[in-house]
């Protein structure tokens, strides 16, 4: 790297190899390899611009770099559709560049010192709006990489994940400044830089490795479950969405055949003292129309059940509709038909808290973009992008529901997640706000078959639960079915791709965390730094294209 001998295109492998290296589902001590991925990245990008390479040369290399690590950490997606997971790794890729590019514009216009501060500010500015906007997809947000680490980052509870992206960063940063610290024109490429400040920026990398850890150590060894003790079962099907799970597939299994096994299930870890129940997403699938739908047999099914087990509450994942009496009373997102009007599906949970209460619904609210959520202006874009799932617009809500606490369990209140939600920082703690003391996550990972997909996702739960100190109950259709603790160790695990269910011991935490007190804080301050920025480039750029402008000559006056 020193001499440049890898080349450009070496720098993007290394780079995206690292960062998948890194990267949740590899074993935990290589997280710390995300310290130091981005360092052959930065020497790239260096070497580039001192060979007086174009921005379209250095665009080139920083997408190869971003498509590779795309596709090296997420390549799964394409599980679904080959055509769906190709265009999710391209699109996503091309979206990284922004705050990369930015980063080279900046650099070139205000020097190294800001460019190199200004690179942390476009990422983490950019990684806030990939929480939000419509095509939002956080998966490779930075502080997601920690995930298989749990110990490292018990202060999460204090930043949320993007106080990762920004630990990424600055030891990143300080290792590069140390070892390739930008040359003075005069400087060969080859030239090593020596001396004090260089050995300063390694010694300060060093530390800025080791202090959070340490903290990490500190904060994780004063941890203890908090709250009161309640037994919950989590339940796992196993029905393969490809083939059996809907209806017209080739070895459909009959919805009353579904319910049937999911009861069964749930009798097998039942006890006396359990507390709820929690099935998988659309557990109950077919539609049920949540105005009328005390008259669907299945309902009543599960209500009898419940009545047998008084004291139990039951959690479900359920394809629920909502119809509309006229067009003035739609949502944005309604569908229309002409027998049935307009109406609103919904990825939704259904919560049973007694045998006699009235169901309560949560409708999912972060929906997977190209699947369950198709922005108007992109549709004939996007639309072929398979991440597993109906194809379409489904409707939301922009609150979230935290469930009544049952009679016979006055301390759970109960914030349910569906599968995608779970890798949200900030919209996991809004649940914690509201009162939520038990994170309730029911998913059907069978989409991305045996992958890194589900085990990621099982990961990134751990990280919710270090952030709001709460226990996380995971429920799977397939995959992995159990339990995560307040500091985001997994236990009561069930082996995956097997009809099972887990009962496992939660704690009802009503503390709150930093993190779950205040929000996200990072995030929204680096898009206001990111704004300052480009406004002032933008100043800057245009009085320097006003100060080379050539002055307009004077006329010269005529003499008598």
């Amino acid at each position: 790297m020193g001499n440049s001998t890898w080349g450009p295109a070496g720098l993007a492998l290394l780079t995206a190899a690292l960062l998948w290296a890194g990267w949740p589902v590899h074993p935990a001590p290589l997280a710390l390899l995300l310290l130091v991925a981005w360092v052959p990245y930065l020497r790239m990008e260096q070497v580039l611009v001192q060979q007086g390479g174009s921005g379209w040369k250095v665009f080139r290399y920083t997408y190869l770099t971003l498509v590779l690590w795309n596709a090296f950490t997420t390549w799964w997606v394409s599980y679904s559709t080959l055509g769906g997971g190709i265009t999710a790794v391209v699109l996503n890729a091309l979206l990284m560049c922004l705050p990369t590019m930015a980063f080279y514009h900046t650099k070139r216009l205000a020097g190294p010192v800001l460019g190199y501060i200004a690179l942390p500010i476009y990422w983490i500015a950019f990684e806030q709006l990939h929480l939000h906007w419509d095509l939002t997809w956080p998966w490779l947000t930075l502080g997601n990489g920690f995930a298989e680490a749990t110990s490292f980052v018990q202060w999460y509870e204090y930043t949320g994940f993007l106080g990762g992206s920004v630990w990424v960063w600055v030891v990143n940063l300080l290792l590069f400044w140390g070892l390739f610290r930008p040359q003075r024109q005069a400087e060969t490429l080859a030239q090593p830089t020596s001396g004090k400040m260089h050995k300063g920026f390694v010694a300060g990398a060093a530390l800025a490795t080791l202090l959070p850890l340490l903290l990490s150590w500190f904060i994780g060894s004063r941890v203890q479950e908090q709250g009161q003790a309640l037994e919950v079962v989590v339940v796992q099907p196993n029905v393969d969405p490809y083939t059996e799970k809907f209806q017209g597939k080739a070895n459909f299994v009959p919805y009353d055949e579904q319910l049937s096994r999911l009861l069964r299930l749930t009798e097998q870890k039942l006890t006396p003292n359990t507390k709820l129940v929690i099935w998988p997403e659309t557990a109950l699938e077919e539609y049920y129309f949540e105005q009328q739908i005390e008259t669907n047999p299945k309902i009543f099914r599960v209500r009898q059940w419940l009545a047998q087990h008084p004291g139990v509450a039951l959690l479900t994942g359920i394809t629920s509709v909502v119809m509309y009496p006229n067009q003035e009373a739609a949502s944005v997102t309604a569908r229309h038909r002409d027998d049935m009007g307009y109406y609103d599906v919904f990825n939704s949970g259904a919560y049973f808290p007694s045998a006699t209460a009235p169901i309560e619904f949560y409708h999912k609210s972060r929906l997977v973009p190209g699947v369950e959520k198709i922005p108007p202006l992109l549709t004939s874009l996007i639309s072929h992008i398979d991440l597993g799932g109906t194809v379409g617009s489904y409707g939301s809500q922009p609150e979230r529901t935290v469930f009544s606490a049952p009679a016979g369990a006055p301390a759970l209140r109960a914030a349910p997640l569906i599968c995608y939600e779970s890798i949200y920082g900030d919209f996991t703690a809004e649940y914690v706000q509201r009162g939520a003391t038990l994170l309730g996550l029911f998913t059907n990972d069978a989409w991305w078959h045996d992958s890194p997909g589900y085990r990621q996702l099982l990961r990134y739960g751990a990280l919710r639960c270090i952030e709001t100190r709460r226990d996380l109950a995971r429920s799977a259709n397939t995959g992995f079915t159990g339990f995560i603790n307040q500091k985001g160790d997994v236990y009561q695990r069930e082996t995956a791709w097997v009809p099972t269910a887990s009962r496992g011991t939660v704690h009802l935490n009503t503390e709150l965390t930093f993190y779950a007190r205040y929000g996200e804080l990072i995030g929204p301050a680096t898009q206001v730094l990111a704004g300052l920025l480009l406004a002032g480039l933008l100043v800057l750029s245009l009085n320097r294209r006003f100060a080379t402008k050539p002055a307009a000559q004077e006329p010269v006056a005529r003499t008598a």
